[in-house]
């Protein structure tokens, strides 16, 4: 089964994440990849998390690197999902249960512009205000025990809150307007 679970900050994360970027670096066409960026709560120090590191890399275009990621992404280890809701990426698995005993890195391929952005904002915002930080931490852990083992519920569930502090970080990253 592939539960849900929250565990405490890992100092590990960043150098997991690094690793892995390093892979992916020798993997993913270099002509389409522009960056790959440590998102999630795992790129958040001091947020408890799930222990899946989730890493997004920014490409210039997401219908070449469908058609020239998949093979490669799986032959490394990674699962696609090809039925995934949002049209806007592409989204992969490593360690994915039954085939692997338990998560340990999702990929997120998605062209740059505003919908990549507002994954670094998320983090970025969560880094710079600890208190909303552990707000996000207690929905997370809280919904963790209601949804254990329904992953599409727990991330549902934490929807509404996300886009709340995507609007307060759009909001503090837009300078005020200049006063004459």
């Amino acid at each position: 089964m592939d539960e849900i679970e929250i565990v405490p900050s890992d100092p590990s994360w960043p150098a997991r994440f690094e690793e892995e970027a390093a892979r992916l670096l020798a993997i993913l066409p270099a002509d389409l990849l522009i960056d790959l960026e440590h998102i999630g709560s795992t790129a958040v120090p001091g947020l408890p998390a799930k222990p899946i590191i989730d890493i997004l890399a920014t490409v210039t275009d997401l219908e070449a690197a469908k058609a020239r990621s998949i093979g490669p992404l799986e032959a490394a280890g990674y699962a696609f999902w090809i039925e995934n809701p949002d049209t806007d990426r592409l989204f992969f698995v490593k360690g994915l249960p039954p085939s692997a005993p338990r998560r340990t890195h999702h990929l997120h391929i998605m062209e740059a512009g505003p919908g990549a952005l507002k994954h670094i904002a998320f983090c970025d915002y969560l880094r710079d205000h600890p208190g909303e930080a552990k707000r996000y931490a207690d929905l997370k852990q809280d919904l963790a025990r209601r949804h254990r083992t329904d992953r599409e519920a727990y991330t549902a569930a934490k929807s509404a809150y996300i886009e709340d502090v995507l609007e307060l970080a759009v909001a503090a990253a837009t300078p005020a307007p200049a006063t004459p």
